[in-house]
């Protein structure tokens, strides 16, 4: 058994070398000493997570009013620590589990040229209150353009957004659009 020495199997430790020993793939571990059927069911797969999602960068030309555009967008708010203002060198907002939305500067020359080829990464949004098309509209009234529109007759679909700075992002149906079209 690859154990780490002190450690109980199924422990945190132990779980994360024998995952480390098998490249960080998810492995099976059993929940307590039952047998037969009622043990199967009873394993659960624990994967040991490598790396933590920080922050999502946005390059952009003015991290200010980009940090002022998101901040509307998705109602996250600057770090009361390390508040956002004017010339700052780059912005930041705060969202759950201290996930960051990092706005940073792009070196002169790259912001303007002209964008070449499919966006590799993009945002997908849900709207957390109201409709996929009353957020559509909001969106639009603090500044986004319409870059798609992929909604259907039946409801289904999403809307291609740009922010003020052309980064684009998709807002999809909100879960209660989702649940009545089933």
């Amino acid at each position: 058994m690859d154990l780490v020495p002190g450690r109980r199997i199924g422990d945190a430790p132990d779980v994360a070398h024998r995952a480390s020993l098998r490249g960080g793939r998810p492995i099976l571990t059993p929940l307590g000493g039952l047998r037969g059927a009622t043990a199967a069911r009873r394993y659960v797969i624990m994967a040991v997570m490598t790396m933590a999602l920080h922050s999502i960068t946005v390059d952009c030309h003015d991290c200010y009013a980009q940090s002022l555009f998101w901040t509307e967008v998705t109602g996250w708010q600057e770090d009361p620590q390390d508040p956002n203002g004017p010339g700052d060198p780059n912005g930041r907002l705060v969202g759950p589990h201290w996930i960051n939305l990092l706005f940073i500067p792009v070196p002169e020359g790259k912001f303007g040229e002209p964008r070449t080829g499919h966006h590799r990464m993009h945002l997908d949004l849900m709207p957390t209150v109201g409709t996929r098309n009353e957020e559509v509209e909001r969106l639009l009234g603090l500044g986004a353009t319409l870059v798609g529109d992929h909604r259907k007759p039946d409801g289904t679909g999403w809307v291609v957004l740009a922010d003020p700075e052309g980064n684009e992002f998709c807002v999809e149906r909100s879960p209660a659009e989702r649940t009545s079209a089933i």
